[in-house]
């Protein structure tokens, strides 16, 4: 068997497959490539305008703030301690503890024997005045008929003076003790105000000399605030000073005082001063007793470049702020903080005085500009 002849390309052939692979690759270079996309530029929608508030930089005297713990008492040149004024059975008591009363309201009463025997005095006196009179007109009649002397008709005008002034001092006593004519004596409410102690129930056994208080009434539309200062911090507090104060009771409400009084004797147990705020109580929020929370401002010494504190980004164990020039020019720069007091954070560098800043959602504008 013959091999095969090998085949052999002609010219031609050879010159049409050169051809026709020079201009498969002359085609497949000039294809044209993507062009590579422009970044778009950040800006600020409208919606996310009305979302955000500017705020701008600006100095202010560096501050820092005293933290002190108080308690609400009510106003004591408004609080009335109601005593008996004598011994007896307590009867009825009208009251109770936090009670509004007015001035005059009944809060008690009390069955006592010395309200009985001023009932036997009053009835004496006025016994003795009427028999005073008529001593005094039969005087009278007699030394004009020249039956006795001027001498008697004195002696009787004194003897009804003595009548009139023994009534008096009974009269005198009635109203101091505010009693009635019989054997019950009533306590009544001295002012306006609120029952803010009480020591007495229905059936207490009260002695003449008692010397505790059955009722203490007291106003509360202004209250005091009383807190400890360390010795070490009494230097920087001072008269007229505002004071924020935060209770339990209502955590997000901050009621603003002043500092009224500093009391210069210290505590010999605590070495502490004590000071007090005056408070205005609107809506009777604050009772007497509850704790307190004090928060005193006053100023370090020097000045500073100031921000909202909730301006202040803390990101990757930096702080950030986004000063804003326009809504398409919002700049993250990093500052350095002193510190944070309230609503306000003191910037040690990375801000000037002037420039402004995104304030409120500048979270959402942060992750925007730096995903």
């Amino acid at each position: 068997m013959k091999a095969p002849k090998p085949i052999h390309a002609s010219p031609f052939f050879l010159l049409l497959t050169l051809t026709t692979t020079l201009q498969i690759s002359l085609l497949s270079g000039c294809t044209p490539k993507p062009a590579p996309q422009e970044a778009t530029a950040f800006m600020l929608s409208d919606t996310m305008m009305n979302r955000i508030r500017i705020d701008t930089a600006h100095t202010q005297p560096l501050r820092s703030e005293l933290t002190l713990v108080g308690r609400i008492i009510a106003d004591e040149n408004r609080v009335i301690e109601v005593f008996p004024l004598v011994g007896g059975n307590v009867e009825n008591v009208k009251v109770e503890l936090g009670d509004y009363v007015r001035k005059g309201q009944m809060l008690a009463t009390i069955r006592s024997g010395e309200v009985a025997d001023f009932e036997r005095q009053n009835t004496q006196a006025q016994a003795d005045l009427l028999l005073a009179e008529k001593n005094l007109r039969v005087a009278q009649d007699l030394f004009e008929s020249k039956l006795n002397s001027q001498r008697e008709v004195i002696a009787a005008q004194k003897e009804v003076e003595r009548a009139q002034a023994e009534m008096s001092r009974i009269n005198e006593v009635y109203q101091i003790y505010g009693v009635s004519k019989s054997s019950t004596y009533t306590v009544k409410a001295p002012i306006d105000g609120y029952i803010i102690e009480k020591n007495v129930n229905q059936g207490t056994q009260l002695r003449s000399d008692n010397a505790n208080s059955l009722f203490t009434v007291g106003q509360i539309r202004d209250v005091w605030v009383l807190a400890n200062v360390n010795e070490s911090d009494i230097a920087r507090v001072k008269p007229g000073m505002a004071a924020d104060i935060q209770t339990l009771a209502y955590p997000d409400e901050l009621f603003r005082g002043r500092v009224d009084k500093l009391y210069t004797v210290l505590d010999p147990g605590t070495k502490a001063m004590t000071l007090r705020i005056r408070l205005p109580n609107p809506g009777l929020k604050l009772r007497p007793e509850m704790h307190a929370t004090v928060n005193i401002r006053y100023d370090d010494g020097g000045q500073m470049i100031t921000v909202p504190s909730g301006a202040v980004i803390f990101d990757k164990s930096k702080h950030y702020v986004l000063v804003f020039r326009s809504r398409s020019d919002i700049e993250t720069r990093e500052v350095t903080l002193l510190k944070s007091l309230g609503n306000v954070a003191y910037v040690r560098t990375g801000i000037k005085s002037g420039e402004r800043v995104i304030s409120q959602n500048q979270l959402l504008v942060y992750d925007a500009l730096n995903d």
